[in-house]
């Protein structure tokens, strides 16, 4: 009980320091679909920090990311201690990559270890396929883009999906394989999105996602796998577990809306003021009385 209270305020400070919009949405969520998926956010983070350390060789973050899906493929947890400077990490990405130890210790005694440990190796081939293709004058390719936002973010989506199958097969109105392939479409068009945003950062990084004469056409193939993903949510009955999946589309679709709008230089960010005015507005799908839906 001591253990599992530690790990919760540790979990809690670390999503707080690590998850400005993903933090609401997990929030949000009954408590047996909350756990696992705040786990599997937390290493995906720590993973993606390596990823990302302007610090760090490209050769070392690649060496410590293949080391971790070792890891995870041998169900070794215990075996990864990442080692690097001060220098590498922010104070608070340093304390997250000290806490992942116990994370992963978490982990191999997790009852949902299956789903996260296929997430989170869905999530490290992309990093890994991120890594050594970049940086490059050549930018990705159609097939490439679409592997790549499958990989970091569609899985999310099909996991997400799996754990509710397993935990709240009552939310769903059709069998969980069927939504997959929306599920997965919802992914992908958040991690273009993220894409589409960034890529003035990214240029500068030499990392190619998507060439600007292009940008109309992502921003319109966005738009159709986030339409996939409204479709995703008719299949979720009203509560909290929709309210939860809603809200990123909610912000999706006003982010792609200044995205189109702007000239694409300057990042677009949502405010944390937009971000409590989405909650707010979408409080509908909250008011079933808890008689008719437990997990409301």
């Amino acid at each position: 009980m001591i253990r599992a209270e530690a790990e919760g305020m540790m979990a809690r400070r670390l999503l707080r320091d690590h998850a400005r919009t993903f933090s609401p949405t997990l929030r949000l969520l009954p408590k047996r679909l909350r756990d696992p998926l705040e786990l599997a956010y937390l290493l995906a983070r720590a993973s993606d920090t390596i990823a990302d350390s302007g610090s760090m060789p490209t050769t070392r973050r690649a060496a410590l990311i293949t080391e971790l899906e070792g890891v995870l493929a041998t169900g070794n947890f215990a075996q990864w201690f990442p080692e690097f400077s001060l220098g590498d990490f922010s104070t608070k990405e340093g304390e997250l990559l000290s806490a992942t130890p116990a994370l992963l210790a978490r982990l191999a005694r997790h009852s949902d270890r299956a789903e996260i440990v296929t997430l989170l190796s869905n999530i490290l081939k992309g990093q890994l396929f991120d890594l050594r293709r970049f940086p490059s004058e050549r930018p990705l390719s159609h097939p490439e883009l679409e592997c790549y936002c499958a990989d970091v973010a569609g899985s999310v989506g099909v996991t997400w999906t799996h754990l509710i199958a397993i935990h709240a097969p009552h939310l769903l109105k059709l069998p969980a394989e069927e939504l997959i392939p929306k599920a997965l479409s919802y992914g992908k068009g958040l991690q273009l999105l993220n894409i589409l945003r960034d890529r003035s950062a990214d240029l500068a990084l030499g990392r190619i996602y998507v060439e600007e004469k292009n940008a109309l056409e992502m921003i319109a193939l966005t738009r159709t796998w986030l339409s996939e993903g409204e479709s995703y949510l008719q299949y979720l009955r009203p509560g909290r577990l929709l309210y939860a999946t809603s809200l990123p589309l909610v912000l999706a679709w006003r982010t792609l809306g200044k995205i189109q709008a702007g000239t694409g230089v300057s990042p677009v960010k949502i405010r944390r003021s937009e971000i409590r005015m989405a909650l707010l507005r979408n409080l509908t799908s909250l008011w079933l009385p808890r008689c008719r839906n437990r997990d409301s």
